[in-house]
C-alpha cells in the first residue's frame, strides 16, 4: 500500500476480494463493523470487486500490493471463491477450475505474506449459498450450488492448512444458525446484517486467539492520541451503545479511553 497522506501512520488492514468484500459496508456489514472496532487503532482499506475471481485478483496483485511500498499492511483479509466455484457449463460462467483456483490462491497468499515479516493473512473460504433464494431472485441458480461451493471451500481449507494460514470455514460458518436459509442472505449469495455478523465474529475470534507480534488484538492496541481523550459520562454511554449495535460481547468491548 502507498504511504498514507493523512497521519499519523496507523497499522493498515486490507479487505481484498470480490462482492462479499465490496459489499461489506452496506446493511451494517462486516467491513463497517471492523472499521468501528478499530477506530483510532488501524485504517481499513477496501479492495473489493464484484464478480471477480482468483484469476482476476492474480492479474492485479502487484498493483494492489506493491512489494516495494514503504508501508505494508499489517493484516489482509482475503476472500475469493464464490465466483470461481460457479458451474462451468452455464453461459458466461466465471468458473475457475479448482486446481487453478488453488494455485492462484497459493500465489496470492505467498505474495501477500512476503510483503513484510509482520503482514498477517486471514483467508475466507468459498461460502455457502441458498440455491432456492438465488432462483427466486435471479430467475435461475446462475450455476451456484451449495455442493460446488463445499468442494471449493474444502480445497481452500486444505491449502490454508498446508501454508499454516489462519482461515475461516466460510461455508460451514454461514450454516451454523438453524434458520440460516432465511436469515443470512438477501439474494441467496450476498450477506444480510445477520450474515455479516457471522463473518465479523469469526474474524474477531481469529484475531483474538492469534499469537501475533505485534498484536492486532484491538483491546491491546493503543488508541491514537490516547492522552488527549476527554472524559465524561456521555462518552461511556455512547460507547456502550456502539458496542450493542455492532454486537461486541463484554469481553471484547470497544473502550472509550
Amino acid at each position: 500500500m502507498s504511504e498514507p497522506k493523512v497521519g499519523p501512520n496507523r497499522p493498515l488492514f486490507v479487505l481484498f476480494g470480490s462482492s462479499i468484500v465490496q459489499q461489506s459496508y452496506p446493511l451494517d456489514g462486516w467491513g463497517a463493523s471492523l472499521t468501528g472496532l478499530y477506530a483510532r487503532k488501524a485504517d481499513l482499506f477496501v479492495r473489493g470487486y464484484n464478480g471477480w475471481t482468483s484469476r482476476n485478483a492474480l492479474q492485479v496483485l502487484n498493483e494492489v500490493f506493491p512489494q516495494k511500498d514503504k508501508i505494508q499492511p499489517s493484516l489482509v483479509i482475503l476472500y475469493f471463491g464464490g465466483n470461481d466455484s460457479a458451474d462451468p457449463d452455464i453461459p458466461n460462467s466465471p468458473n475457475v477450475p479448482i486446481d487453478e483456483y488453488v494455485e492462484n490462491m497459493r500465489k496470492i497468499i505467498l505474495h501477500i505474506k512476503g510483503l513484510s515479516q509482520t503482514t498477517r493473512v486471514i483467508m475466507l473460504t468459498a461460502p455457502a449459498v441458498n440455491e432456492k433464494q438465488i432462483i427466486e431472485y435471479y430467475g435461475s441458480n446462475l450455476g451456484r450450488t451449495n455442493e460446488r461451493y463445499r468442494i471449493y471451500s474444502e480445497a481452500g481449507i486444505k491449502l490454508a492448512q498446508e501454508l499454516g494460514l489462519k482461515y475461516i470455514d466460510f461455508w460451514s460458518a454461514l450454516q451454523e444458525p438453524s434458520d440460516w436459509l432465511d436469515t443470512v442472505f438477501w439474494d441467496g449469495m450476498h450477506l444480510t446484517k445477520e450474515g455479516s455478523a457471522i463473518v465479523f465474529h469469526k474474524i474477531t475470534k481469529v484475531i483474538k486467539e492469534a499469537e501475533w507480534e505485534p498484536t492486532l488484538d484491538w483491546e491491546k492496541m493503543p488508541d491514537e492520541f490516547d492522552g488527549n481523550q476527554p472524559h465524561g459520562l456521555y462518552l461511556e454511554k455512547m460507547m456502550e451503545g456502539i458496542n450493542r449495535m455492532i454486537g461486541i460481547p463484554d469481553s471484547r468491548q470497544v473502550k472509550s479511553e
